[in-house]
């Protein structure tokens, strides 16, 4: 069996930025198994599988399957991924259609193109707020004694939010380095995927952020994910009410950087964007 199979750095202008993902095209179904062991032997944070349905092929057709595995589990939302899915077919299969609707476990995704960027059509889930002493140990093993202003949860996609006050700088989001063993350590209860830390942009710097993150999730297998998409669909719902926006611009402050626009819709869902860079194309022989 071959696999054709692409390397693709999404929500960057660059190559070897942004948050990488494997994107597989799969002309059948597979046992979930081997779903598995390619995501392992890829070992990104994500490798998507994207699958005919019912299209006629991945040119023409408008409809697909998408899951998404990291090296350990598969995941119900992948935001980046999503992104490199839809750039493959739209830049290298030269998709016709100006919308692809991809089906997951978590409904219906659409994604267009818009000039240079895609656009992706997401759920937005809003993140509530907690009593940061029920969690003080594992903000310890991430945070230190970084001052923090709020600490919110989803239960929808598992993710912990931490808002730095906003007497951190930027410097210190990014000199974090929060070990793998400690958080696994101090969140065992399955409540948790993945932990965000975010802290509100600098309004005088350019271009003018409105909020920087960091995302980290040994939980399932990646200690730190750039430019987790799935993640900002919690950071959107909590940044767009306390700066009173429904449209923002995103800094990933991981070593390879990331950015991405957010728009609040009327209808209660995010539309998240950014462009992909595809820097390798090749064949899985199975």
């Amino acid at each position: 069996m071959e696999i054709p199979i692409f390397t693709v750095d999404s929500f960057t202008n660059l190559p070897f930025k942004g948050n990488p993902a494997a994107v597989c095209l799969i002309e059948n179904e597979l046992r979930d198994d081997l779903y598995q062991s390619i995501a392992a032997e890829m070992n990104l944070s994500d490798t998507a599988f994207i699958t005919r349905r019912n299209s006629v092929d991945f040119s023409s057709g408008a409809r697909f399957g998408l899951r998404w595995f990291t090296p350990t589990c598969e995941m119900p939302l992948c935001g980046h991924a999503t992104l490199a899915s839809a750039a493959v077919l739209f830049y290298m299969k030269k998709n016709v259609n100006p919308v692809l609707v991809f089906e997951t476990m978590r409904g219906e995704l659409y994604v267009r193109q818009h000039e240079e960027s895609l656009i992706m059509d997401f759920p937005l889930n809003k993140p509530n707020p907690q009593d940061q002493h029920e969690f003080k140990d594992l903000l310890k093993a991430i945070v230190e004694d970084l001052p923090i202003q709020d600490v919110c949860y989803n239960p929808t996609t598992r993710n912990l939010m931490i808002r730095l006050a906003d007497t951190c700088n930027r410097s210190e989001l990014t000199s974090l380095k929060p070990e793998a063993k400690s958080l696994l350590k101090n969140e065992y209860t399955g409540k948790i995927n993945g932990v965000i830390v975010t802290m509100k942009g600098d309004s005088t710097a350019q271009p003018g952020y409105d909020f920087y993150s960091r995302y980290f999730s040994p939980w399932l297998g990646v200690l730190e994910d750039p430019v987790c998409g799935s993640a900002h669909t919690v950071l959107a719902g909590y940044w767009s009410e306390k700066l009173n926006k429904k449209k923002m611009l995103a800094y990933q402050c991981s070593s390879r950087g990331g950015e991405l626009g957010l728009e609040i819709r009327d209808d209660g869902r995010l539309n998240i964007i950014g462009q992909a860079q595809i820097i390798l194309q090749g064949t899985l022989k199975i």
